[in-house]
């Protein structure tokens, strides 16, 4: 049986409100950001399951697609038949270890999304891998994937790992998804030449560092820190989206290099001003809401940016302007949307 590609769920974690989860909470595991409910995460119930035989399940020695979601897996064992398989997933399973996949050499795609694995391990042979994915599971660290040299995206969402460590030969990466964990410090990506989308939300990051390597780095995404300072950019001249709301930022500063920023996100921080961004021409999304925003005067800041559609200015101290959305259509012409409602003309 064929299956979507493993990678495209996680198309959404390019979304602008991207990494929701609670770090290292079970409970709160299927919660977003604003306490809802994901109903695409499973309830904590499917764990208490039975696992079944893998004898029970029929596999096609001829499928290159393989799909075994939600099947009950407690092991990975007897899939030696799948030569031909390119791309496994197991996602929603009771597997507990990586194992028994030695010989299944063509992969190129593996997805273990949401089981109940410790430990990443046994994938030495699989030297053509170019997605993994092992997030909603327990592991504490990143460590033995020396051999995985040709992948390119990691996903390893809501775990419990602690630092960014054990990445050097990884230079092919393009995409990395540590969001939901409990990392402190940005650290140990300067080999990551390749690197085109970093996403840390959702840590206990402090400050923005070391990230000077990353010429590549097109999409950053530090949501939900402890972020007090917009600094340690000024390398990134590629950067095109950058996500920095639910911290503690108090000044919009930092971002002279910034020049291709086509979407900036410093939603729920405590900015008093909008300032030093009139140089960001290429600006298409403007998300400033939840902040402490009071002089209309501040608007012209984005008057630069010819091409903006996109700005979110609720519950700022401007908000309460009866004439709140005709003074930002006066300031800003180009806008169609204004906070989550489109202009109608």
């Amino acid at each position: 049986m064929a299956s979507l590609s493993v990678g495209e769920h996680q198309e959404m974690e390019v979304d602008r409100r991207g990494e929701s989860e609670e770090s290292g909470d079970d409970d709160t595991r299927r919660r977003s950001i604003n306490g809802d409910v994901d109903p695409n995460q499973p309830a904590g119930t499917s764990k208490e399951e039975s696992p079944v035989d893998m004898d029970t399940i029929t596999l096609d020695p001829e499928e290159e697609d393989v799909d075994l979601v939600h099947c009950r897996i407690g092991k990975i064992e007897g899939l030696e038949v799948l030569q031909k398989a390119k791309t496994l997933s197991l996602r929603q399973n009771l597997i507990k270890k990586i194992e028994n996949l030695e010989s299944l050499s063509l992969l190129r795609e593996l997805d273990l999304y949401d089981n109940q694995i410790r430990k990443l391990e046994n994938l030495s042979n699989l030297k053509d891998l170019e997605l993994l994915d092992v997030s909603f599971n327990i592991l504490r660290k990143v460590e033995n994937l020396e051999e995985l040299t040709k992948i390119k995206k990691l996903f390893l969402v809501h775990n419990k790992v602690t630092a960014i460590s054990n990445m050097d030969h990884l230079t092919s990466l393009e995409m990395l998804e540590l969001g939901s964990n409990r990392i402190r410090v940005i650290e140990n990506l300067d080999a990551l030449s390749s690197l085109q989308s970093l996403f840390l939300g959702t840590n206990k990051i402090t400050k923005l560092q070391n990230l000077d390597s990353l010429h590549n780095l097109t999409v950053l995404s530090i949501q939900s820190n402890r972020i007090t300072k917009i600094e340690g950019l000024q390398n990134l001249i590629n950067l095109k989206e950058l996500y920095l709301s639910h911290n503690g930022i108090e000044v919009l500063e930092g971002l002279e290099n910034n020049k291709k920023l086509s979407t900036l996100d410093v939603a729920a921080n405590r900015v008093k001003k909008i300032e030093n961004i009139s140089h960001l021409t290429e600006l298409q999304e403007f998300w400033m809401n939840d902040n402490q925003i009071d002089n209309w005067s501040d608007l012209d800041e984005l008057k630069n940016a010819k091409s903006l559609e996109t700005v979110y200015l609720e519950r700022n101290p401007l908000q309460k302007d009866p004439q709140y959305r005709r003074k930002i259509m006066l300031a800003l012409p180009t806008v169609r949307q204004i906070d989550a409602t489109f202009i109608r003309f």
